[in-house]
């Protein structure tokens, strides 16, 4: 990841609305992560509360879930849409409006800079619990780089399509969304994975079974080693990062 900033984006809370039946339409999240210097952190905080304090004047209906980097770069924040049809962005620009004045006096001048992405929520490569969760204390986020060619991203997508629905036969206890990063600029991945945690014993500790016991569990021996080479051929790099849930910057909608 260029300066090791994050694309998020899946606030998702894993267990997000559910896609309609008949033929779900393509929804996507937005992400937006700022890089701020340790000296104006506070001041750039404050101006965060005061644009979604602006946000609940003008009923603004779209929740924007905030997270703190943990690790990485700890100087970054990253802010969440909830997944929503691209034609909602329409609607969500022209509501958000009022407030541009606030952001840019309040948070604008405390900012090194800012990166913004879309992400395409993909659930036939993601294995998510049934019912909604509250956003998770903690997710481990990770940045997939494929290698050139459109060769690369259908076989990843192939071998991860496998591994969730190895995950749901299985009824394998440990839940993850991937996404297609979408328009983030140069040095961005090509797909993200978004792993929740309750706390860091939860998240330190090694899944029983682990992914590739549970993949053989469901396969064999032999169909779960060609998914992993076919997914390890078709990745140039991986890195990743854990960031915590921020209630005190998130904005949160009212409710309908």
């Amino acid at each position: 990841m260029k300066n090791g900033t994050a694309w998020l984006a899946l606030a998702l809370l894993l267990g997000s609305a559910a896609q309609a039946a008949e033929k779900p339409a393509v929804t996507v999240i937005r992400d937006y992560t700022d890089i701020v210097a340790p000296a104006d952190q506070q001041a750039y905080e404050a101006g965060v509360k005061s644009f979604n304090q602006c946000l609940h004047q003008h009923g603004f209906k779209y929740t924007w879930t905030a997270w703190t980097h943990e690790t990485g770069n700890t100087y970054s924040y990253s802010y969440t849409s909830a997944p929503i049809p691209w034609s909602s962005f329409d609607d969500m620009d022209a509501a958000g409006k009022a407030c541009d004045a606030t952001m840019r006096s309040g948070v604008n001048p405390h900012l090194k800079s800012e990166i913004s992405a879309f992400m395409q929520v993909l659930p036939e490569m993601s294995h998510v619990p049934k019912a909604a969760d509250p956003a998770p204390k903690l997710i481990e986020v990770t940045y997939f780089t494929l290698k050139p060619g459109h060769e690369s991203s259908e076989a990843f997508m192939a071998g991860a399509k496998k591994i969730a629905a190895a995950a749901e036969k299985s009824k394998w206890p440990y839940y993850y969304q991937f996404a297609r990063v979408i328009d983030a600029g140069e040095g961005s991945p090509d797909f993200i994975l978004v792993s929740p945690s309750k706390s860091w014993a939860e998240l330190g500790a090694d899944p029983d079974p682990d992914v590739w016991k549970m993949i053989e569990s469901v396969y064999g021996k032999a169909d779960a080693a060609a998914i992993r080479k076919t997914i390890n051929d078709a990745i140039k790099d991986v890195s990743a990062h854990v960031d915590s849930y921020n209630a005190e910057l998130t904005y949160t909608a009212p409710e309908k």
